[in-house]
């Protein structure tokens, strides 16, 4: 059964410009973020892993951006967000669901980036009322490393079943907490590094710091930003 489903208008791999648009949706989101959020995330989820660091930082700058309603010149990284889908290739992606098995079915043939992109221009066209949901998932998905499988969907859902590493020795709750976030707070990856390295910084000796108790924080730091990144 058709859950959710997103179409990508992108450049063809010959043409001399790179644009973006966003073609047919469905993205049912009630209640929010709904299955159309978990297809944005898993399609989000299933690039960012294969995008080179500072292609990923960009994705949660233009994440924040869209999220908080920002202007978007254009082009951002390197692609023209447009309407217009004239010559532009297509790529279809779905969320199938299979009784209560659901299916993550990612169109493969165009580049990576561009389904991405699309995926939070998409989100920011969203109902009014569903985008906080949609966006927090979003920037649960910017953090995952793997494959786009049903491991990747019960990351996105939350289930916590599939996460039993991160029970030891903190949880992703302690994690949140000693890197200064709130609870029940979904940062993107860049925001995780940002204040891990900040937060190191400040605990370590050589900036001021007292000796006594430094290894330990730092330590802490460590395996706290292991657990927000264990996606």
């Amino acid at each position: 059964m058709l859950l959710a489903e997103i179409e990508v208008r992108h450049s063809r791999a010959i043409a001399p410009t790179r644009r973006v648009a966003v073609g047919e949706l469905w993205l049912p989101t009630e209640p929010a973020p709904g299955f159309g959020g978990l297809l944005l995330a898993g399609v989000v989820a299933a690039g960012v892993s294969c995008l080179e660091e500072d292609l990923r930082d960009g994705v949660d700058r233009l994440l924040w951006d869209l999220e908080h309603g920002r202007h978007v010149a254009q082009p951002r990284l390197g692609y023209r967000f447009q309407t217009d889908v004239h010559g532009l290739d297509r790529s279809r992606h779905r969320l199938l669901g299979d009784g209560e098995e659901l299916h993550l079915e990612i169109d493969g043939h165009g580049a990576v980036l561009p389904q991405v992109l699309a995926s939070l221009y998409a989100a920011s066209r969203l109902a009014r009322a569903a985008r906080p949901g949609v966006f927090r998932l979003l920037r649960r998905a910017t953090r995952w490393q793997g494959d786009a499988d049903e491991k990747l969907l019960r990351y996105l859902s939350s289930d916590e079943a599939a996460f039993k590493p991160w029970q030891a020795p903190g949880d992703e709750t302690w994690a949140l907490r000693v890197l200064g976030f709130g609870v029940g707070a979904e940062p993107a990856r860049s925001e995780i590094l940002r204040r891990f390295r900040s937060l190191v910084r400040e605990a370590h000796p050589d900036h001021g710091a007292v000796s006594e108790g430094a290894g330990l924080r730092i330590h802490e730091l460590t395996e706290a930003r292991r657990i927000l990144l264990a996606g």
